[in-house]
This record gives C-alpha cells, sequence and structure tokens, in this order.
C-alpha cells in the first residue's frame, strides 16, 4: 500500500476510537464526573452533532489545497480530544465532545477525494477502501485498548490515545502526501447544485435507510449477545474483536468489487444480503456459534456498503464534491442516531433483544431498493 494512503488511513483510525470507544467507556465517565449513564449517552449523540456541523463548514475553506485541509482537520482531532482528556465536568466535555466531531465527516470527505487523486483510473473505490480501513482497523485494536486504558486506568487517556493518534495523522500528512492543488471554485451556490439531481439523494436516502436498518441491530449487540446467545460478559472483548475483523473484510472486499464491476451494484448487492441477514439474525441468534457467524456478516455488510457509495458520491457532486462526500457521514450517523433511538423503542415496549433486527429490515429494504435504483437510472446511463 501507498504511504500516503496509510497517513489517510491513520486519520480514519483516530476518529474510529473517538466514535466507537465513547460505547465502552460510558460507565467509567459517569462514575467520575457523577452523572447518570443517560447523561453520559449524550457524549455519543453530541459527537454526532458535531459531524453534521463539520461538513457544510468545508465550505469556507474550499478554495484551500486539498492538504492543507486535511492538516487542519486532523489538527482539529488532536486539539479536540485533547480537550475532552482534561476536561474539569460534564459540560466541558460536551463542548470538547462537539468539536472532536467536526472533523469527522468532512475528513472523510476530503480524504476520499485525495484517495482517489493517487491512485491510477480504474482503483479508485479500492483506494477509498484503503483510506476507510483506518476505522475496522480501530474497531479491532484501538477501541478495545480505548476500554482497557479506561477501566484500568482512567477514561482520559482513551481521549489522550485519540489525541495523541492525531499528531500521528497531521505528521503523516505533512510527510506522506504530495502537495495537491485546491479543486475548482464554484462559488457558494455551486457546491450545492449537485443536489439538484436525484442521484446524490438515492446514495445519501440509501445510506441513511440501508445502514440504519442495519444499526438497529448493531447498536443493540452486547445485550443480544449475553442475554440471547447466552455468552458470558467476559467473552464480549474478543467478540468485539471478530466483529471488526468482519468490517475489515468487508471493507476491503467491497472496495476491490466496486473497481471491477459497477459500485453501485456492489453497494446494492451487499445491502440486500442484510435484509437475509437481519431475518435470519431474528431467528437464530439463540445459536451461539450462528449467532456469531451472523454478526460477522452483519458487520461485513454494515461496512462493505460503505466505500463503493463513499466513492460513487463523488462522481454524482460535481462541482460540491467536497460538500457531497462529507454528506455520506452526515447520512450515516443520521442513521445510527435513528436507529438506536428506533430500537430502543422496541425494547421499552417489551420485546426481547432480537426483535431491534427485525424492525431493521423494512429500512434495509427500501435502502437496497433505492441503490438498486441509483444503478439502473442512473449509474448505468452515466
Amino acid at each position: 500500500m501507498k504511504k500516503s494512503l496509510i497517513a489517510l488511513a491513520f486519520g480514519t483510525f483516530g476518529l474510529g476510537i473517538a466514535e466507537f470507544a465513547m460505547m465502552g467507556i460510558l460507565g467509567s465517565v459517569a462514575e467520575s464526573l457523577q452523572i447518570t449513564i443517560t447523561q453520559a449517552g449524550h457524549l455519543i449523540s453530541v459527537y454526532a452533532l458535531g459531524v453534521c456541523m463539520g461538513a457544510p463548514a468545508l465550505l469556507l475553506v474550499r478554495k484551500y489545497p486539498l492538504k492543507r485541509i486535511l492538516l487542519l482537520l486532523a489538527a482539529i482531532i488532536l486539539t479536540g480530544n485533547l480537550f475532552a482528556a482534561v476536561a474539569p465536568d460534564y459540560r466541558t466535555l460536551l463542548i470538547a465532545r462537539i468539536i472532536s466531531g467536526l472533523p469527522h465527516g468532512a475528513y472523510f470527505g476530503v480524504a476520499s477525494i485525495v484517495a482517489q487523486h493517487l491512485v491510477r483510473p480504474g482503483k479508485g473505490a479500492q483506494a477509498v477502501s484503503m483510506m476507510m480501513a483506518g476505522m475496522t482497523v480501530s474497531t479491532v485494536l484501538g477501541v478495545p485498548l480505548g476500554t482497557v486504558l479506561s477501566t484500568g486506568i482512567s477514561w482520559r487517556l482513551t481521549f489522550l490515545l485519540v489525541a495523541l493518534w492525531g499528531l500521528v495523522a497531521l505528521l503523516g500528512i505533512c510527510f506522506w502526501i504530495p502537495r495537491l492543488e485546491s479543486l475548482p471554485d464554484s462559488g457558494i451556490k455551486g457546491q450545492f447544485r449537485f443536489l439538484k439531481s436525484p442521484a446524490p439523494w438515492l446514495i445519501i436516502g440509501g445510506t441513511l435507510l440501508g445502514e440504519g436498518g442495519v444499526y438497529c441491530w448493531y447498536s443493540y449487540i452486547e445485550p443480544l449477545l449475553t442475554q440471547v446467545s447466552a455468552f458470558p460478559s467476559s467473552s464480549l472483548t474478543w467478540l468485539m474483536v471478530i466483529a471488526g475483523l468482519g468490517m475489515m473484510a468487508g471493507n476491503i472486499l467491497s472496495g476491490r468489487l466496486a473497481d471491477r464491476f459497477k459500485a453501485g451494484m456492489v453497494a446494492a448487492v451487499v445491502q440486500s444480503c442484510m435484509v437475509a441477514t437481519l431475518l435470519l439474525i431474528f431467528f437464530f441468534s439463540s445459536v451461539p456459534w450462528l449467532s456469531v457467524v451472523l454478526m460477522v456478516i452483519g458487520t461485513a455488510g454494515l461496512f462493505g456498503v460503505g466505500s463503493p457509495l463513499q466513492y460513487l458520491i463523488i462522481r454524482f457532486s460535481k462541482g460540491g464534491e467536497m460538500l457531497g462526500a462529507a454528506s455520506i457521514q452526515i447520512a450515516f450517523n443520521i442513521g445510527n442516531a435513528f436507529a438506536a433511538w428506533l430500537g430502543g423503542l422496541v425494547l421499552y415496549a417489551g420485546y426481547d433483544y432480537r426483535y431491534p433486527a427485525l424492525i431493521g429490515i423494512p429500512f434495509a429494504l427500501t435502502g437496497a431498493g433505492l441503490l438498486f435504483v441509483l444503478h439502473y437510472k442512473y449509474e448505468c446511463k452515466s
């Protein structure tokens, strides 16, 4: 792999820890700051708010060279998480989490464009998947490490870990990414012109509904494994590592397939497989070994859709490539938040932990339908 793609993956590795490690340290944060678990859960929500705020802010730096934008975003990753590591109280930590979320969608958007500039034609989707691989690796290595640091020493070290990795990413971008000029400026209005076409909306809708449908299940994967599949709590660490390996495999495989075949068709087929997977999870999650197999397939599909769509949105957002590429992360985070809320409603109604998977099926199916429309009506004609 090119060193330049590794440098981009350094950034997504840090962002992956920042986003996902929070789930594993909620208890430690709540105890330390003397707040409830529900209040600690708001630290996840405000990160998503930061993601949604940060992506449109790219309009302010649209005339900057791409490398300079990446350096700025890496510096915010470092600063936001360092601020979180030293936050003296809950209110300050909320602000730090918003700042930490600001570069998330923007980084993925700009890095997707840069990744495609760094490889020869025909390898764009694979390059995007290599850039996104940092996030999948973070679920295998970074998130468990952050949880161990929080449990064994202090939750503040988890954020310090992300801050230090932000510094690594900044240095990698500085020395390994070549100078890249800014994108042609189409003006403020021109940045939004791509939204007049249905194709980007199909991609955004497919991401929000399709990924959200899968997250109805994945948001509650830990209690599903312990209370339905009957795994002991002590086994959750290695189970989450296995889930992360599924994410890595799905991301890399879909990137390769999207360069050989049509990216939209790859995403649509993978999303269709998720519909069947969710149904099988509902019926067979009480069988431990089968539950693990289905978990790996589910996490592979969750990230198997991402890189083809991240690659494809750039094709359909001419004049507003950075905003378009970042919009995928906005849709992903809104879908995640919606899925967790919807799954929680099902559980609150008294159903067991199999039912969030069932309730996610209509959304996953709708997402797959949108992606098939995208492929046949727009991708095949472009």
